[in-house]
């Protein structure tokens, strides 16, 4: 077979597979959103409590199949966890779990790979189905640094490709960036909403304790920040986050607040307990923020002792993670503030 007719074939393999998966999607129900500074699911108060998934694309166990999907969704929903944190680009050199070179949502040009968007939209329609949400990373601080990154106006041409082609799924939010601002977040922000302007959009704007700017704070749908990880990290992070629901009115995530692993790529420098992570996001809720639990299940790649066989955040993997999860199993009665309605939506 001639080059030619061996792409031909591969391009044809690839639209059917897609075509099959989508026409197996069912139509999106749940819508997320915000009023004042709370999230909402169908208008109702949501109690957002999110996992670090970066890798969840890129999972061979995870995308097994829909029933292996829904099995570990419904794991991680019985341990307390509604949102997955999600990342497009998986494409660093860093040597987690199933990072590579392929692991990535782009061509070079902005176009959209069609495998891993299929297989983004099958993680969205199942989570819907559990009334589950995503919060999907769009570009990674990581990548940039490796100098793998979509310049202007590939960039655009991504964001904007994205944002039509998740249009119906109501379930998840974008973050623009992991750990990165610039003139670009909110020019791209404008792109999204000129396309979608329901869709809730963030940025991550640095590395632990950076806030973000005012301009970029005030344009967001809610704030996602890398809380301070040193000293008395679950007493620092909460005031950081209480600082910013005073200060915006609006939602505001702990989106990679201090965890348990190697000190390597920003973690812990000395010893750490279950008990700082459950007091920190008590503190969290007292101040009317959202915690997302972030750990060290990916990072130091498979067959490694820190690492599950799956290459998923196994709730029930590591005792010390697993002390973490049964807490957050008991958010409905241990929730210091009673939910109540808000009073506007959006």
């Amino acid at each position: 077979m001639s080059p030619t007719r061996a792409l031909l074939a591969a391009f044809l393999l690839i639209s059917r597979l897609t075509a099959q998966v989508e026409s197996e999607l069912p139509d999106a129900s749940h819508q997320l959103g915000i009023a004042d500074s709370r999230f909402t699911l169908d208008d109702k108060p949501f109690p957002y409590t999110g996992v670090s998934f970066f890798n969840a694309i890129y999972n061979p166990a995870f995308n097994a199949s829909a029933e292996a999907r829904l099995k570990w969704l419904r794991k991680f929903q019985a341990y307390g966890i509604n949102v997955l944190r999600v990342w497009c680009q998986w494409d660093n050199g860093l040597g987690f779990v199933d990072a590579s070179p392929d692991s990535t949502l782009y061509d070079a040009d902005g176009t959209l790979r069609p495998i891993p968007l299929a297989t983004l939209k099958s993680i969205l329609a199942d989570a819907d189905q559990l009334g589950m949400c995503l919060e999907i990373v769009i570009f990674s601080q990581e990548s940039f640094l490796q100098k793998i990154h979509l310049a202007a106006p590939a960039d655009e041409r991504a964001v904007a490709a994205l944002t039509r082609e998740l249009a119906l799924f109501r379930n998840a939010a974008f973050q623009i960036w992991n750990e990165h601002s610039d003139s670009r977040v909110l020019h791209l922000l404008k792109v999204i909403k000129s396309i979608d302007s329901q869709r809730l959009v963030t940025n991550s704007p640095g590395y632990s304790g950076d806030l973000g700017s005012d301009e970029e704070n005030a344009a967001l749908d809610y704030l996602s920040p890398h809380t301070s990880r040193d000293g008395r990290y679950w007493e620092i992070a909460p005031q950081e986050l209480g600082s910013l629901v005073e200060k915006f009115l609006k939602p505001v995530v702990d989106d990679e607040p201090a965890r348990n692993g190697t000190a390597k790529f920003g973690g812990p420098q000395g010893e750490t307990s279950p008990f700082d992570h459950i007091v920190q996001i008590l503190n969290v809720w007292q101040v009317g923020a959202y915690p997302t639990y972030h750990h060290d299940m990916f990072q130091t790649g498979y067959g490694t002792p820190s690492c599950p066989l799956s290459g998923s955040p196994d709730p029930e993997f590591n005792p010390y993670h697993r002390m973490v999860f049964d807490f957050l199993s008991r958010r409905d009665r241990l929730h210091p503030v009673a939910s109540s309605e808000p009073d506007s939506k959006r």
